[in-house]
Order: structure tokens, then C-alpha cells, then sequence
């Protein structure tokens, strides 16, 4: 089943429930958060899955997209959604791997922008956070993204004893996005 992002174009996605990607109705309240602020931005997708998050980053002119993906079959279609989608100016990178021994090696030294979808069940939130902390990856006024269930949300007082800043939590239906800064 196709995914539509942005202009009703379609991305390719795996067959099966391997991934889960971000519903229509959160990618696009996150964009409408983060209007204005993306021309020239550097995005990083963590647990990218198809990709549909750093796809709308580059259709609203990021100029950096990154994502971090640990399926090899995901990872291709990624590389094959941004590369359909990237101008000229835009630069892509994916990297296959476990998100926290990744992340060390990503080129770029911090991000405008990063989004965080681990699959829900996993215990990823805090490792990833407090990484994302000690190398500095935010920039200064950037701005995380972190999906997870309404129900069982991961430790919110864990993340902000990491150093992390609340900037906002906002819910759709079952589904949480917690805004976090440095």
C-alpha cells in the first residue's frame, strides 16, 4: 500500500507490518509545528522506517537528511524515496544499524531537527536520549521529536533528568509527541 506524503506524492514502503509509519495525521500537525523553520535544516530520522518524516523534511527544504534505520530492506527503500525526492542541493544519507551504535558515526556534527519513532515496545527512548545528549547532536535551537503510545508512555522525568527541556507534549488519538530541547 502506497504512503502519501506532501502533494499526494507516494512512497514506496515494505510489505507487511514490519515498519510502522507515522500516521498522515501526526507528520502533519509535527510539520505544522515546525512550519517556517525547516528551509536550510538539518533532520535526523531515527528508527526511520520508511522514511516518511525525512521525505516531508526534504519536500519542505531541509538541506541535511539523515536517517538511522536498522532493517536492510527499509534502509533501501529510504534511499530510494529521498533520492527520488531530493533537489540538486539536498543531501541524503542513510545508515543500517542499531540506532545507538550509529549514531557515533553520523558526519554531521548536530541537527536542527531530529525525529525519534522507535518501535513502541523497544527500550530505546533513554539509551538514544542520553547519546543524543553527550555528543550534542540538537543544536541549540533545534528541537526533538519523540513518538510514542498514549498508553505507556516512556519515563518523561528519565528524559528531562538526562538535561533535556519539555518544550510541549501533544496527543492524537493514541499516539504521543513529546518537543524536547536543550
Amino acid at each position: 500500500m502506497p504512503l502519501r506524503i506532501s502533494g499526494q506524492r507516494s512512497l514506496k514502503t515494505l510489505p507487511g507490518h514490519s515498519t510502522r509509519p507515522t500516521s498522515a495525521k501526526v507528520r502533519q500537525a509535527i510539520f505544522n509545528i515546525w512550519q517556517g523553520r525547516l528551509q536550510g535544516c538539518s533532520w535526523l530520522d531515527l528508527c526511520a522506517g520508511t522514511g516518511a518524516m525525512g521525505a516531508e523534511a526534504l519536500l519542505r527544504g531541509a538541506q541535511w537528511v539523515v536517517g538511522i534505520e536498522q532493517s536492510p530492506q527499509a534502509c533501501q527503500v529510504i534511499r530510494d524515496n529521498w533520492s527520488a525526492l531530493a533537489q540538486p542541493h539536498q543531501h541524503t544519507l542513510v545508515l543500517r544499524g542499531d540506532v545507538c551504535q550509529r549514531l557515533p558515526q553520523v558526519p554531521i556534527a548536530e541537527f536542527d531537527f531530529i525525529y525519534f519513532d522507535p518501535p513502541y515496545n523497544s527500550n530505546l527512548y533513554l539509551p538514544v536520549l542520553q547519546v543524543l545528549w553527550q555528543k550534542e547532536y540538537l543544536s541549540a535551537r533545534g528541537e526533538i521529536a519523540v513518538e510514542c503510545r498514549t498508553k505507556n508512555p516512556p519515563d518523561l522525568e528519565a528524559m528531562l533528568a538526562i538535561g533535556w527541556q519539555q518544550q510541549r507534549i501533544k496527543t492524537y488519538g493514541s499516539t504521543m509527541v513529546i518537543f524536547l530541547s536543550r
